[in-house]
């Protein structure tokens, strides 16, 4: 009998890889060969972890409690302490019961989704996204219905377009500001109508807060659940010490939401991880709970940086590159160099997709960014400045003197 053998399920054959860290992987690769391959692919702060969160996590490698297993659910010190950073820094109030500590912020992410996701239930998701969110979401049963958003609105989704997306079986708004990849900052009246809008159609929302710290100038970051209390119950917040505390390695996130949906994500991860490291865990309260002075100076040196690529990007010829409000991202408009003649060695290339257009930078400039595409929006690119001043300003001169007609 011949039979045509799947060696992977369907549901995991069916996952795209991270385009970020393929782009990532790939600029590591060419430099591991001896290039010099400048990558603004990567959303990682290049600082070093805060000392005091280095030596937190010395004493507990020391202390043999930490090397036994822990409560599934996170350790419930640290559980105290995000309850009580939650409410210093975005002013929710929840108990530690509201809370479950994960193996980093994309397994909040998805965790989220499991918790809430039955198969069929649509889940709305403003593009453009990061590139986690729909393979979270299909995972979990769920199905992505996705709303372009553009320049022109600021990359922000409207309660009209939230009306045309919305069905019977609409279960779940992904809701996330600061944004990556765009770097758009709902203002608090926004999120408001939003929340609003949720919670007069019983629809729930997760609120990814990750870059909450990270808004530049004017801008500010709201919390749902603070603006619009009547959604509190509806309303799962995930976050984690990654970008706020350059802490990207050390994969410690969480998730925050009503007491009875936590418990059942508290049950599915002591089947799927058991507890999170707990050095990392005691690294994490450390953070959580110590002063904002090494956010701020970091803050600064990110904004610093945005106003340089901003600038530099602008200045290059089919580049339109939107003021970046918050997170550690430019994402301009490429389009203007699309079907444009590149030299290139001793002749000329032409890219027709941002696709294209990204691996031909990296290919004859040296420079990693991941393309739209990666992030449901082609045409645009995703330009992290998360990274040292020298090599922002090289890498962006590399791209306007390889595109210069």
């Amino acid at each position: 009998m011949n039979r045509t053998e799947n060696r992977t399920s369907a549901r995991l054959a069916g996952i795209a890889p991270s385009a970020t860290l393929a782009v990532d992987s790939k600029a590591k690769a060419m430099k591991a060969a001896g290039e010099n391959v400048i990558g603004f692919g990567a959303g990682e702060p290049d600082f070093a972890t805060p000392q005091h969160i280095v030596d937190a996590a010395t004493a507990a490698c020391a202390d043999p409690k930490n090397h036994k297993y822990s409560p599934a659910g996170g350790l419930p010190e640290l559980k105290q302490a995000i309850a009580d950073k939650t409410e210093r820094d975005s002013g929710f109030a929840c108990e530690p019961s509201q809370v479950l500590v994960t193996n980093g912020g994309k397994h909040a992410v998805y965790t989220a989704f499991a918790a809430l996701c039955d198969p069929g239930d649509e889940v709305i998701l403003p593009a453009p996204y990061w590139t986690t969110y729909p393979e979270a979401i299909t995972l979990a049963g769920g199905v992505p219905v996705v709303i372009d958003t553009d320049a022109e609105s600021g990359f922000q989704v409207t309660v009209d377009q939230l009306d045309a997306a919305l069905t019977d079986k609409t279960k779940v708004l992904l809701f996330v500001s600061p944004d990556n990849p765009s770097g758009a900052v709902y203002p608090a009246e926004a999120v408001r109508a939003i929340g609003e809008w949720a919670v007069a159609n019983g629809v729930w929302v997760i609120t990814d807060e990750i870059y909450e710290h990270l808004t530049y100038g004017n801008h500010e970051f709201s919390s749902m659940p603070v603006v619009v209390p009547d959604i509190a119950d509806r309303c799962l917040i995930v976050n984690g010490v990654a970008k706020t505390y350059a802490m990207t390695g050390w994969r410690v996130g969480w998730m925050i939401g009503p007491q009875d949906v936590v418990k059942a994500a508290s049950n599915f991860q002591s089947h799927a991880t058991s507890n999170v490291c707990n050095v990392a865990q005691r690294a994490a309260i450390a953070a959580v709970s110590g002063p904002l002075d090494d956010v701020a100076m970091m803050r600064a040196a990110f904004a610093r940086r945005a106003g340089v690529m901003h600038s530099m990007l602008n200045a290059i010829d089919g580049v339109v590159c939107p003021e970046p409000q918050g997170a550690f991202y430019c994402y301009p408009d490429l389009t203007g160099l699309l079907g444009r003649e590149i030299r290139c060695g001793g002749g000329t290339k032409t890219a027709t997709t941002t696709i294209e257009l990204a691996d031909l930078i990296l290919e004859e400039a040296k420079v990693a960014f991941v393309p739209g595409e990666a992030f449901g929006l082609p045409g645009y690119g995703r330009f992290s400045f998360a990274l040292g001043d020298d090599d922002l300003s090289e890498g962006i001169r590399r791209i306007a003197d390889l595109v210069a007609t």
